[in-house]
């Protein structure tokens, strides 16, 4: 801490944990993919789009995958949309050349992740044509390629490593599913796994005369009778078809998802978990820390979006209770002006205040996090320039420094 007095106002001691420098981490060649994660509503899309351009404008051949539906990275980068292509930036203007060009030979793609698209994708690379054609045809599958759960954070994944492989980049920024839990990401493939090999589906989709079932005579038929009058027939029969057709397909698609898995634990990544500060979003932070190191993967650190830093200068050590003794010191009709910026003033630190205290508890538990703020802006960042900021943000250069 630093000062004693009670009219100071209280910072939480980091120097255990350090910051998290985002040039150091966009600056280093070992650094390959960087995973933007957290929960819904925190701000990773424009984390990761910031990175992106933070890392071209440094040197870096870097593409940026997003999978938030809204189309605000496209605008913010000036393009008209984005699809499942990776599509050049311009950075024109300040700190970038014309063209789609960063410095040092840096450059920007961005491209929004389309889950039917790349799964149709990966079906015809590991299935023959006509088997291929029978998959992509099938009512069962498209539903499944298009609404069922953990599919999207799957292709993610997918999408990640297709781009990996490629090596057309040497910087793959990645913007996580919103999803109601942070952990979706990586539970995903292996959720959607189980679903498709699990013992239900099995069952449902084996021929009643074939096979193991076939020793079970009329009593399967039965079961398959009852079934078929609860799903539907031609639901059990398109479910059928499907894992016929993709039984050959699967193999490809566990192993792929296993690869890509192990290319998040590798130390080329880099997982960047992002919050704001409150207590539901810290508390999600934590829990995401803890399941990254359980799971082995390289956490650089934590963004901490939207704080409240006090001003600098001599008035920011002034206390809550002294702003508000202040206020309360000058004549009802004396000073209008000075009353209220003395009780905006104490609202403001008292802001700062809880959001100190969420940090360090976060911090207590988490001893080695490095940790960056980004402070609140009063609009929504929409372009190359807010962008900009941000990523100056995330290398500390406008953080305000310590009395």
């Amino acid at each position: 801490m630093t000062g004693t007095d009670p009219g100071t106002v209280p910072r939480p001691d980091v120097s255990e944990a350090g910051r998290l420098d985002a040039d150091a981490l966009v600056d280093d060649p070992g650094t390959r993919i960087i995973v933007c994660c957290g929960a819904g509503g925190v701000g990773k899309t424009t984390t990761a789009a910031a990175l992106g351009v933070r890392a071209a404008e440094r040197g870096r051949r870097a593409v940026v995958i997003t999978v938030d539906p809204a189309r605000r990275l496209a605008q913010s980068m000036g393009l008209e949309e984005l699809d499942n292509t990776p599509r050049p930036v311009p950075l024109s203007g300040a700190n970038g050349a014309a063209g789609g060009s960063g410095g040092a030979g840096g450059s920007l793609h961005a491209m929004m992740l389309d889950m039917k698209r790349t799964f149709d994708e990966v079906v015809r690379e590991h299935a023959d044509p006509e088997r291929a054609r029978q998959i992509l045809a099938n009512p069962f599958y498209q539903t499944l390629s298009t609404s069922f759960s953990g599919t999207q954070e799957y292709m993610a994944m997918e999408r990640l490593g297709q781009l990996r492989q490629s090596g057309e980049w040497d910087l793959i920024v990645v913007d996580t599913p919103p999803s109601r839990s942070a952990l979706d990401f990586l539970d995903a493939p292996e959720r959607l796994g189980r679903f498709l090999d699990g013992k239900l589906i099995r069952f449902l989709s084996a021929p009643a005369r074939t096979g193991a079932f076939r020793l079970l005579g009329t009593g399967f038929n039965v079961v398959g009778s009852v079934v078929g009058k609860i799903v539907g027939t031609q639901f059990l029969n398109d479910l059928r078809a499907f894992v016929s057709a993709f039984d050959t397909v699967f193999g490809g698609f566990q192993e792929r998802a296993e690869r890509t898995y192990r290319l998040l634990q590798a130390p080329g990544t880099a997982f960047v978990v992002v919050a704001v500060p409150d207590t539901d979003s810290m508390r999600e932070a934590s829990y995401f820390v803890e399941r990254l190191a359980k799971d082995s993967m390289p956490l650089a650190g934590l963004v901490i979006n939207r704080t409240h830093p006090l001003p600098t200068g001599p008035g920011a050590r002034l206390g809550a209770a002294e702003a508000l003794a202040a206020a309360d010191s000058l004549a009802t009709g004396d000073h209008p002006l000075a009353r209220a910026a003395l009780r905006l003033h104490a609202e403001r630190v008292r802001v700062h205040e809880r959001e100190a205290g969420l940090r360090a508890r976060l911090l207590s538990a988490h001893r080695s996090l490095r940790v960056v703020e980004v402070a609140a802006r009063p609009e929504d960042v929409h372009d190359l320039a807010g962008l900009r900021g941000i990523g100056s943000a995330l290398a500390g250069e406008d953080a305000p420094e310590d009395p």
